[in-house]
């Protein structure tokens, strides 16, 4: 037996025995892997320190999620992990220790531009106990490493951190493949704070500063565009500038330096470019001061550009730029469906004391990480889940609960149903009128109308009057809420009509519309709900996932249309080995993290204390 094979087959305790063991040995590590990330990435010290917390946190937390939940989960096979160079440690150790936890064997390739992190990395692990065989480091380029791993069948998932192009290459490599890859892609995103007039601008101003140009804003997460209303607007601009031109811009090395350079020439090259394109376009462009000792090396000087519309920017800017727009208070809907229409949905921010605007945005804003009156960076695992949707990633979050069972398999029903966090639920006036439906359709099998039923019956009787929501932990002063909301627009496709009723109540118990094709079920369906609508073509419609059933072909046909559509990546979701369908895949996450100090006081502290 490979060394491989073994590692997929020792218990989970085992493998979170082995995780736990290599985040003391990080631990044991920091200074090693600072000096290193500093050095090979541009870090700066404060946030190379971060990224060692960050690492050592991912192991433990899915070492203890490995030992709860995974007792009875097989693994999928080998994942490639394919990482990116702004956090060669925090994400490249994230990705592996996730895939090492649900017991499949690691091919590791990190960015060109840091393999010296993930080698080091790789031999901390090692010592650790993790097998030769289960952990492999890749190094080279994306074009040459990543391509071969994607195409190789043997490979039965990739996790992805990286760029929304090369996830949607990704994703049709893996949709042309006979079998069905895993995809977890966690992508970049045009992040915005919104600030209202109620806001205090001293803390607008330091936490822009911070989301907008720590670590040279080389973060997915960082502060793209700030709106502020337009009655604070001019005093918040010119605090801002001032603050911006105190930024110290230089060596990393040094504890003094507060931004450092970009990662390679390439990325200055793109910065200084739209930088150029936005004064050219007439835009305001303030620009902080470089010192001398940037003369040497790829520094970009911290950048406040003033624009009209979020419409102007077609693309995210990776580079210490921030974006400054005005808006009035009646046109703060209209602005937030313009954040909403650039398709991304990663981070956002909100400043505002005042609750009622907060509830607004907070239900409207189409993001995975949302956070209130603080900055908008720095996620803590197992505090706020990181990841977001649209072409921001597919979902789950890293450091979440759903993370590593996307990565295992349960055999049995039983075992199936229980690790799922939502396992769907229609309320009793739909649950009704599924059940009237059903029995209309006389095209259907007798037993197949009654295992239908039977579905109906059991959704409508689990005990969930909502979707799963939960308070996670955190420090005084904060907030932090997970929950769970329907994606949107379901697609529903089937090689033969009487495999669409199922797709339809799965899509029904997970609280989203549903499109159909234009076949008797289909146009039954949406004579009978008014969450049901015709298509003749679903997987060209506008549509946030698709329930396909079908012979492999079928299937395989349907991922690769998917899979060519412009946009987000569309999750297709195949029925399990029960003939059911992973709810949770239907889902989308959301963390809200509130800094209630912020907010008016922490009422629950003020209780304590009265």
């Amino acid at each position: 037996m490979s060394e491989g094979a073994s590692w997929s087959q020792r218990p989970a305790a085992d493998r979170a025995a082995c995780l736990e063991r290599a985040a003391a040995l990080l631990e044991q590590n920091r200074h090693r892997l600072i000096a290193l990330a500093v050095r090979e990435a541009g870090k700066s010290m404060p946030n190379a320190a971060g990224e060692v917390r960050e690492a050592v946190d991912f192991c433990r937390f899915y070492a203890a999620q490995a030992r709860r939940e995974l007792q009875h989960a097989a693994a999928i096979g080998p994942l490639a992990c394919i990482t990116p160079w702004n956090f060669p440690l925090a994400i490249f150790v994230g990705e592996v220790s996730a895939a090492l936890a649900a017991g499949n064997p690691v091919l590791a390739k990190p960015a060109e531009q840091t393999p010296l992190m993930a080698a080091l990395v790789v031999a901390l692990f090692r010592e650790a106990g993790v097998p030769a065989a289960a952990l492999q480091l890749l190094p080279g380029s994306g074009e040459v490493i990543g391509h071969a791993l994607v195409a190789d069948p043997r490979v039965k998932g990739v996790l992805f951190t990286g760029s929304t192009a090369v996830a949607k290459l990704i994703n049709r490599q893996l949709a042309s493949r006979a079998d069905e890859g895993v995809l977890i892609a966690e992508t970049g995103g045009q992040n915005a704070m919104i600030v209202d007039s109620s806001a205090l601008p001293e803390q607008v101003v330091q936490d822009a500063i911070g989301s907008a140009f720590d670590s040279a804003a080389q973060r997915c997460s960082a502060l793209r565009v700030l709106c502020v209303q337009d009655d604070i607007a001019g005093r918040v601009f010119a605090m801002l500038e001032g603050a911006m031109r105190e930024l110290r811009v230089g060596d990393p090395r040094r504890l003094a330096t507060d931004v450092g350079p970009v990662i390679d020439r390439e990325a200055r090259a793109l910065v200084l470019a739209h930088i150029e394109r936005m004064r050219d376009a007439g835009m305001r462009v303030v620009q902080a001061d470089l010192g001398d000792e940037c003369n040497r090396g790829t520094f970009v000087a911290p950048t406040m550009i003033e624009i009209g519309d979020i419409g102007q920017l077609d693309r995210e800017v990776f580079g210490p730029v921030l974006h400054v727009l005005r808006f009035r208070r009646q046109d703060l809907p209209s602005l937030v469906d313009a954040i909403n229409a650039t398709g991304y949905g990663l981070t956002h921010g909100i400043q505002s004391r005042i609750d009622e605007t907060v509830d607004e945005i907070v239900a409207r804003i189409r993001a995975g990480n949302i956070y209130v009156n603080r900055n908008i960076i720095g996620a803590v695992v197992g505090v706020q889940p990181f990841g977001g949707a649209g072409l921001s990633g597919t979902g789950p979050k890293a450091g979440g609960e759903l993370y590593l069972r996307r990565l295992a398999r349960w055999s049995g029903q039983a075992n199936a149903a229980a690790r799922a966090p939502f396992a769907g639920f229609l309320p009793g006036p739909l649950h009704d009128r599924v059940v009237r439906w059903i029995n209309t359709l006389l095209m259907i099998d007798p037993s197949a109308r009654r295992r239908l039923i039977a579905l109906a019956d059991r959704l409508a009787s689990n005990d969930v009057s909502a979707f799963p929501a939960m308070l996670l932990p955190g420090p005084t002063g904060e907030s932090n809420r997970w929950s769970l909301h329907p994606r949107g627009t379901v697609g529903c496709v089937a090689e033969t009509d009487d495999a669409l009723p199922a797709q339809i109540v799965a899509a029904f118990a997970s609280g989203n519309r549903v499109i159909v094709p234009d076949t008797a079920v289909g146009r039954s369906a949406a004579e009978s709900f008014a969450l049901c609508a015709v298509d003749a073509n679903v997987l060209t419609a506008a549509i946030d996932a698709v329930l396909v059933s079908g012979s492999r072909p079928f299937v395989r046909a349907c991922r690769e249309r998917a899979a060519a559509m412009d946009g987000p990546i569309i999750p297709v979701i195949a029925p399990d080995a029960a003939g059911g369908y992973e709810m949770e895949r239907l889902l989308v996450e959301k963390v809200v993290s509130v800094n209630t100090t912020a907010s008016g006081g922490n009422a629950e502290l003020l209780a304590i204390a009265g």
